[in-house]
């Protein structure tokens, strides 16, 4: 089974030739370039992956362009900043292939040399009891790499195009009876500093977002995102990509401009299932 993940991508060119070389067989990279400047949407794109562009600004637009260019059934999501190892991939997706849960999260491990800083934690740890209290979902982490089935996700209707795009899919989910489990991933030193654990401005401000969404005030939204070959693409100011290493995306096909599937996945079951919470042990 083919399975698309979608990368956020804001100049992430030290990164991502790690990430792209670890993406297990069978899952397509679908990196959304939000405006970088250091061009790693050339280098994603000479490295195999399809590239998607949204230039408007914010990590929810990022994520929700990859959905709307994926086809794949199911979809995954994951940082583009080496924090996140791909191979561990087949853990979060495995229980949505197998029909065993509906949206599983990779709850981060640190690991020797981990940047977690103290006030990420906290808010961390302050958005999983508001959900707790909101939703009766325990989860110990709001984490960025995550599965669910593509169509289901667009059914949602998902409105936060900022850092709440996280938080109103795990809140959403759960308000429709989704199964949600979590199970534990790595969490490695990143490439680079965060845009958002990395100072304790940008926490406040993917804190801010997602209080928004708790309090349901994200507003409405249209969607963008525009499908190009970059790899066509040479601007004289672009640094050089790296050469793909020998093996790298074995059999993968060539995608240019996909056509994203039209509407929403069908409606659900009237009668809502009993979510049910994984333990978050890894696997």
């Amino acid at each position: 089974m083919k399975i698309d993940v979608v990368l956020p991508c804001l100049d992430e060119a030290a990164a991502l030739p790690w990430v792209l070389e670890r993406m297990p067989y069978g899952y397509r990279p679908i990196v959304v370039d939000n405006g970088s400047t250091d061009g790693s949407a050339r280098i994603a794109a000479e490295l195999g992956a399809l590239v998607v562009e949204e230039p408007r600004r914010g990590f929810g637009a990022a994520c929700h362009a990859g959905l709307l260019a994926a086809t794949a059934k199911v979809v995954c999501f994951m940082d583009a900043d080496a924090s996140l190892d791909p191979r561990q991939l087949p853990r979060v997706a495995g229980p949505v292939v197998s029909g065993e849960a509906d949206l599983v999260l990779g709850r981060r491990v640190p690991g020797p040399g981990a940047a977690w800083p103290l006030h990420a934690r906290l808010g961390n740890a302050f958005l999983g009891w508001c959900l707790a209290r909101r939703t009766g979902a325990r989860l110990r982490d709001i984490g960025p790499m995550r599965a669910c089935l593509r169509a289901d996700l667009l059914g949602l209707g998902l409105t936060d195009r900022r850092f709440g795009y996280p938080l109103e899919m795990v809140l959403r989910a759960a308000d429709r009876g989704w199964r949600i489990a979590e199970t534990g991933v790595d969490y490695l030193p990143r490439a680079g500093r965060s845009k958002v654990t990395g100072t304790v401005r940008g926490t406040a401000r993917a804190v801010a977002d997602m209080r928004k969404v708790l309090r349901g005030d994200t507003g409405d939204v249209r969607d963008g995102g525009s499908v190009r070959g970059l790899s066509l693409v040479r601007g004289k100011d672009t640094p050089p990509a790296p050469a793909p290493e020998r093996g790298m995306f074995p059999s993968r096909e060539k995608v240019v401009s996909p056509t994203p599937e039209e509407g929403t996945s069908p409606a659900r079951e009237e009668t809502a299932r009993k979510v049910a919470i994984g333990s978050g042990g890894g696997t």
